[in-house]
């Protein structure tokens, strides 16, 4: 691999021009579909083979095509709107649902919303398909272009509701949340790279690589949402880790040539050595990180492996930005990379002149060397280093303490600000239909004729349940029968949940219908519920995969056994820090109604898993590049002592001026990003400081 490496580099060097000239021909390509990524993300992929949800939804598709229903629109008239704005209002619904494809909104709701509107003020217009309501994700957006719900027009306001409107909505939030993190943390990562390199050139390279990164797997992920179901979080997600992992591997790269031509190698041996001890690292790092996110392809779920997929890809593409464009770059720089210009003169006269600071020979710089301050450090650290084992392992265990009281679940509204036009009209129609507005749905499968007096019994039991507001007419296709039921609760509300659980262990195998006919309790609700239990059930494999795997990588790259060992422990505490810190904040609610933060009173389901395999993962950065620098002059010398010393006060700098920018970049998300990136984004930057106080 080393020599790979060499040769590698030597290539690069010869060919900086035509490698460019590719690089750049991708990014011109990449750029237009990138542009694209969120049009074909859904919601839906929560479907869990064998359980009762998934055999609902798939007698809903097979069965009752022309019962189904997914998308509601709600009218609210004010006081100004009269017998004729009322009726304009339907007609704009039923002009907006004539453009859908495979939706319909049938004759006897239009009249009946023109007579609830002129009573009440307020109808509920809900929409019929023979598609999915995964597959309705697409039409709900073409709604909310058409009614610009939440925007009264001559007086009366259109909302929109049901679960395929909700994720809707959270494309269009998540891309605005997309624009304006990168619009905000590419100036304050480009402000820390300059302070950090003092030099305009060598500031320039990361976020170069931060941006290419980004922009191909935009475009990477619009391919894969043609071809297989992908999550709504999936752009955010991955470029959050995208800008943060680029702009990682290409400063331990850089800083790596730098430190190397201050101590008198010509260019091409810098760029050479650079890249097959940091790239080296690099590369081995981000598998670790692939490996960790592959894990999470043990759980059969789509929205889960989707999400996965999206971050392995931005990791990969990341990988290769490092170790292929980034030494073409600096080929084509040259020294244009080292400290000096106009950044560098400013620094100085900051250094000297304003805080007074004497001149030395040799001031190092990010990746220059082992400065003063951290060969100080390290001899503190190595004087008592049992001492300071104990310390930050005992701060670690007490930020991990409050992981003993995780709890979990899936609220899709909470997502949404209070003021949301999404989460204000799920509200109203809930509150306009009773309940819930995604109706618990019970299939019954005979094996012969239908048994119509056992399943009016069954609607007889079901009406007099507690939490049951309504139950509609029964709706039979061949040997099945469709009951829906609305819940006297939010859909989302652990009432509902209770309700779900309740009807499936003790009311329905109670019951004659139970001893007939197969029966299943589905519908949203009760999708979420079974990923929910999925994904609880299968952490153990995926804890187990990620642990075994990310140590063999890092066995085969350290040739140790001891090491390996010592870093998947050493994360597994900083992992336990993160997730203590994420429950203590979005499940206590520890930092409510500060920045924007608003507590879902638990985590969400589908974050577990991806914190896990995320935060373990980049967990590996920094561990793989300090012990591999320690492995490095332990070979030159064979003192291991001297080795941790020497390679723990060169590299220090260099993972410090790393965690910073980590923790800037997944900052700026969680000032921006709904709850649920909100907790990938405290978790990473946790992770990343608690990392950096162990590496100490």
């Amino acid at each position: 691999m080393h020599d790979s490496m060499i040769k590698l580099a030597g290539f690069l060097g010869r060919r900086r021009r035509w490698v460019l000239a590719i690089w750049i021909a991708i990014v011109v390509l990449a750029l237009p579909l990138a542009s694209r990524q969120t049009e074909h993300l859904t919601g839906g992929g929560f479907d869990v083979p064998g359980s009762q949800s998934k055999a609902v939804s798939d007698s809903l598709q097979r069965d009752f095509g022309n019962s189904a229903e997914g998308i509601a629109v709600l009218l609210r008239a004010g006081p100004e709107a009269g017998p004729k704005q009322q009726a304009a209002a339907v007609g704009r619904v039923r002009g907006a649902v004539a453009e859908l494809d495979e939706v319909t909104l049938p004759a006897a709701v239009v009249r009946s919303a023109k007579v609830e509107l002129r009573r009440t003020g307020a109808a509920l217009l809900p929409l019929r398909s023979e598609r999915a309501p995964d597959e309705l994700v697409d039409s709900a957006v073409i709604l909310r272009e058409d009614l610009d719900p939440g925007a009264a027009q001559a007086g009366v306001t259109a909302y929109l509701a049901g679960q395929p409107t909700i994720w809707a909505g959270m494309q269009e939030l998540s891309k605005k949340d997309l624009a304006k993190a990168e619009a905000s943390g590419f100036p304050i990562v480009a402000l820390i790279l300059l302070v950090v390199f003092g030099s305009l050139a060598a500031a320039a390279l990361p976020l170069a690589l931060g941006f290419v990164s980004v922009i191909v797997t935009g475009a990477l992920i619009y391919f894969i949402s043609l071809n297989m179901m992908t999550s709504v979080f999936v752009t955010n997600m991955a470029s959050m880790i995208g800008i943060g992992v680029a702009i990682d591997y290409s400063l331990f790269i850089l800083a790596r040539y730098r430190e190397e031509r201050q101590a008198g190698r010509d260019e091409d041996d810098a760029r050479a050595e650079a890249l097959s001890t940091s790239g080296l690292a690099v590369a081995f790092s981000g598998l670790a990180v692939i490996v960790s996110l592959g894990g999470l392809w043990m759980v059969d779920n789509q929205a889960l492996r989707s999400m996965a997929l999206g971050a392995m890809t931005v990791v990969a593409v990341s990988i290769l930005t490092a170790v292929t464009l980034l030494p073409t770059l600096i080929a084509l720089l040259g020294d244009r990379v080292l400290p000096g210009g106009i950044v560098g003169r400013v620094e100085r006269f900051f250094k000297h002149k304003v805080f007074r600071r004497p001149e030395t020979a040799n001031v190092e710089s990010a990746g220059g060397g082992a400065s003063h301050f951290w060969m100080a450090w390290t001899a503190r650290v190595m004087a008592r280093p049992w001492l300071a084992v104990i310390g930050i392992s005992a701060v670690l265990l007490l930020l991990a303490s409050p992981v003993l009281s995780l709890t979990t679940g899936t609220q899709a509204l909470g997502q949404f600000p209070k003021d949301s036009d999404v989460r204000v009209g799920n509200e109203l129609a809930g509150k306009q239909m009773g309940g819930g507005t995604d109706p618990v749905q019970i299939v019954a499968s005979f094996s012969g004729q239908t048994d119509r007096a056992t399943v009016a019994g069954f609607v007889r039991t079901l009406e007099t349940t507690p939490g049951v507001s309504s139950v509609a007419p029964p709706v039979f296709a061949g040997d099945s029968v469709l009951i829906k039921v609305t819940t006297s609760t939010p859909s989302e509300s652990d009432a509902t949940v209770a309700l779900i659980d309740g009807l499936r262990d003790s009311v329905v195998p109670a019951t004659a219908l139970s001893e007939r006919a197969a029966v299943s309790v589905g519908g949203e609700t009760a999708r979420s519920q079974d990923a929910r239990d999925q994904i609880s059930g299968s952490m153990w494999k995926i804890i187990l995969f990620v642990l075994a795997l990310s140590f063999l990588v890092l066995m085969v790259m350290l040739r140790s056994l001891l090491l390996p060992l010592k870093a998947v422990l050493m994360n597994l505490l900083s992992i336990g820090a993160a997730f203590g810190v994420v429950v203590a904040i979005f499940q206590w609610g520890w930092l409510d109604g500060l920045l924007g933060f608003e507590s879902q009173g638990a985590l969400d389901t589908i974050n577990v898993p991806l914190i896990f395999a995320i935060v373990f993962g980049l967990s590996m950065d920094y561990e793989v590049f300090l012990m591999s620098r320690i492995r490095e002059r332990y070979l030159q010398h064979g003192d291991n002592e001297r080795a941790v010393a020497e390679g723990l006060s060169s590299s220090a700098r260099t993972i410090s001026s790393a965690a910073l920018i980590m923790s800037s970049v997944f900052a700026v998300f969680v000032l921006t990003g709904v709850p649920s990136i909100k907790e990938l984004g405290w978790a990473a930057r946790w992770r990343s400081r608690s990392t950096r106080r162990w590496c100490g």
